[in-house]
């Protein structure tokens, strides 16, 4: 597989609708990899197709608990609320407190194209909510409660 170069905030392909995928081919097999090769080396936990510049309606998401492909996903259900920092592969090295459900769940189909009904709670649904907004053209930002800021890593506090 190969790293695909993640687009950054301000690039037009971020704000677009992206398409259904219709069924599964070597090219979108081989995207699949990459996006997750690409999130993995990026040290994230969710990447969509448009941060690659692809528009095609396709998440990769990992919270830790091995990868999650979603292919045209749908949120089905939410419930509860959760206030927390969160950023973006597209505006590195920085954050900003949104809201989301605690509770999300999504039907998507697998890299297989298998149907699949995915139930998240606390990073999870925040992940699924955050990478499905991008196939539809909007950023975490759009939400934000306050202001965006830096975002300061561990290792720089020790510096």
């Amino acid at each position: 597989m190969a790293l695909r170069k993640i687009r950054i905030m301000g690039d037009e392909v971020l704000t677009k609708q992206c398409r259904e995928v219709k069924g599964m081919s070597f090219r979108t097999r081989q995207l699949i990899g990459d996006m997750l090769d690409t999130m993995y080396e990026a040290n994230g936990v969710g990447l969509a197709a448009p941060q690659v510049g692809i528009l095609k309606r396709i998440a990769v998401i990992d919270v830790g608990e091995g990868p999650i492909v979603l292919v045209n996903p749908v949120i089905l259900e939410t419930s509860g609320e959760q206030t927390g920092d969160e950023g973006c592969l597209s505006l590195p090295g920085k954050a900003g407190e949104v809201t989301r459900p605690n509770y999300v769940k999504v039907r998507a189909f697998d890299e297989n194209m298998k149907e699949r009904e995915i139930e998240g709670t606390e990073l999870l649904a925040r992940a699924l909510c955050h990478e499905i907004e991008h196939l539809d053209g909007h950023m975490y930002v759009e939400k934000v409660n306050g202001e965006i800021h830096d975002v300061v890593y561990e290792e720089d506090e020790e510096a």
